[in-house]
């Protein structure tokens, strides 16, 4: 009887060691996209008043998997955009990933959330906002991680409309 308990004992043991190294729930990581922002990257490039604009963004992504298949099961974005080099008092009003790889102008992906109505004033040509918890799609984190550089990011000004600076995931 004695054998009997120690060896159930060990094998209690030997399940939750196991359970340890096997976690049954999803995971989460995070993807950090580090993007240089410029006028000269739009398509076309900025020849006008913004010609100059420059900026950068720091897009990360909120991945949950499935522990069993690895798949995307989840996911939200935080965008941090600062600007800088515009002319005093210009206005961002839009902020994208676009799908389109270098050169090539595409359909909105991921929307941050900046909008005409909550539009960021550059007063002194500066500036920066930041939104956090974006939901996306599990196929739409899945395409961007698997192919970065087929996505871009972009700021819309009032001055130009179709985007002001742009710049390539990778």
């Amino acid at each position: 009887m004695k054998a009997m308990k120690t060896l159930a004992i060990v094998a209690c043991l030997a399940a939750a060691a196991c359970g340890e190294d096997s976690p049954t729930g999803p995971t989460t990581t995070n993807a950090v996209f580090n993007v240089a922002l410029s006028a000269a990257n739009e398509v076309p490039p900025i020849s006008n008043a913004e010609a100059a604009a420059t900026g950068t963004a720091t897009i990360t992504f909120h991945i949950t998997r499935d522990t069993a298949a690895g798949a995307i099961t989840g996911a939200t974005v935080d965008f941090s955009v600062t600007l800088a080099n515009f002319p005093a008092g210009s206005v961002a009003r839009l902020a994208h990933i676009h799908t389109g790889p270098a050169g090539v102008a595409g359909p909105v992906l991921i929307d941050t959330g900046l909008s005409p109505a909550a539009a960021v004033a550059l007063a002194d040509g500066t500036g920066s906002f930041s939104y956090t918890g974006v939901a996306i799609s599990p196929e739409n984190a899945t395409a961007v991680l698997v192919n970065p550089a087929g996505y871009y990011f972009n700021v819309h000004s009032v001055l130009n409309g179709s985007g002001a600076v742009r710049g390539q995931l990778r």
